[in-house]
């Protein structure tokens, strides 16, 4: 959702740091998106990018985090010749990619860890991507063309980043071997409020939505691969894919995506809940697959009403309802659970059927929404997206995604997930 979510950055070690964490990663921003013309390349390297590979390539790049403890899954991008290397946040609920730059206020990373801006690397309101960013006032830009392009995004917990328009090197080495350094476009971020400190180990967000200002967007405009983007998440990273060579032939399920216009989210329109293979009465629920958010919320009815099915699944059953410090809702046994093994005679599976889709579901085994914790309790990785600044949006996260290959599909307008293991590539 718009740029930072459902999403702990760290241990969390008590509720309130746990309530602060989750809506500092809710970023629906409130910033329109323009519609400007496909980006044009910039500072591109001496090997044109038809000459790579014409789409015949993609990029591989290795993941690291979890959901609990970690909190978030970042990849590590090289900036600038020489590279420097940047940790950034997953995030296929935000439009573009920002990092902290130097000079800037309330950043999180010490200086010498941030973005160093040089010379000639504004991106300017003349350009066509620059409508594509979240410009404050896009007014500005029409009274002066030759302007720094300026962006602006604002969280729902109220946490913003602002700065300006960049473009520098991003070095790659597509997995045909070729090396090729296009000149991305991203935020430089110099202002930053409201920011977590806790999330310091991360320079900024890697936002792969459906906005054309999408690193993934951005290289299929040059040729060098198409603006298909694959995830695979477990508990102790997995892999993110760009391009086609990561789709798997086999074992995949696919639903369209919606098309709207005013839709910039991933999303197949509206699901009904199932549980333990039965039909409940909650449907309806207008879901976004949102890997910046680690946790799945449901609006206030929605998850109310998943409490109770859970609550009343469990009468009878040797569970103590609790909250240990580190999620709102748990449960105790007779002794600390291990693995998932020690409560599957307790949970049943979830899963969102869709039925725009002739009624594909997405199932929900324990690990895609339950969490054991440090203390040895069950907790629900479910939330309730009115608490983070959402009312109407449903959020499926990370937690959700784990254990399976995720295809969003911009060029066929699909979305995809088959299960895996995420400790290698396969396509």
């Amino acid at each position: 959702m718009a740029d930072q979510k459902l999403k702990g950055r760290r241990t969390m070690v008590n509720l309130l740091i746990f309530q602060v964490v989750l809506s500092a990663s809710l970023h629906v921003c409130f910033a329109e998106i323009g519609h400007g013309q496909p980006p044009t390349a910039r500072n591109i390297s001496t090997v044109h990018p038809t000459d790579v590979n014409t789409f015949g390539s993609s990029l591989y790049l290795p993941v690291s985090g979890n959901v609990y403890p970690t909190g978030s899954y970042s990849v590590i991008v090289g900036i600038g010749n020489p590279p420097k290397p940047f940790q950034l946040d997953i995030d296929t609920g935000s439009d573009f990619a920002w990092v902290q730059c130097d000079l800037c206020q309330g950043c999180t990373l010490p200086p010498d860890r941030r973005y160093k801006l040089g010379k000639n690397k504004y991106v300017l309101c003349k350009d066509p991507i620059c409508a594509e960013f979240h410009t404050p006032d896009p007014s500005q830009c029409s009274k002066n063309p030759k302007q720094k392009c300026s962006f602006k995004v604002e969280y729902a917990d109220h946490a913003s980043a602002s700065g300006v328009v960049v473009s520098d090197g991003f070095p790659l080495r597509l997995v045909n071997g070729s090396v090729f350094q296009p000149g991305l476009a991203f935020g430089c971020a110099y202002t930053l409020k409201n920011f977590n400190p806790s999330s310091a180990g991360n320079a900024g967000i890697l936002g792969l939505g459906r906005s054309k200002a999408s690193i993934s967007a951005q290289l299929r405009s040059m040729g060098v691969s198409q603006n298909i983007i694959g995830h695979c998440f477990n508990d102790k990273g997995g892999f993110l894919s760009f391009g086609a060579d990561f789709v798997p032939k086999l074992r995949m399920t696919w639903a369209p995506m919606l098309r709207s216009s005013s839709d910039k989210y991933y999303s197949l329109g509206p699901a009904d809940l199932f549980f333990r293979d039965k039909p409940t009465d909650i449907k309806g629920l207008n879901l976004i697959f949102d890997s910046g958010s680690t946790y799945t919320c449901l609006n206030s009815g929605a998850y109310g009403s998943i409490l109770d099915l859970i609550r009343k699944d469990l009468i009878g059953k040797p569970l103590h309802e609790m909250n240990d410090g580190a999620f709102p809702i748990c449960w105790k046994g007779k002794e600390p659970f291990k693995s998932m093994r020690d409560v599957q005679n307790y949970f049943g599976i979830l899963a969102f059927n869709f039925f725009r889709s002739s009624n594909i579901r997405l199932q929900l085994p324990l690990e895609a929404y339950l969490i054991i914790t440090e203390q040895g309790n069950v907790c629900l990785g479910i939330l309730n997206c009115a608490n983070y600044g959402l009312r109407t949006l449903n959020v499926v996260g990370a937690i959700s995604m784990q254990g399976k290959m995720m295809i969003f599909d911009n060029e066929n307008q699909r979305i995809g997930w088959g299960s895996a293991d995420c400790t290698r590539k396969f396509g």
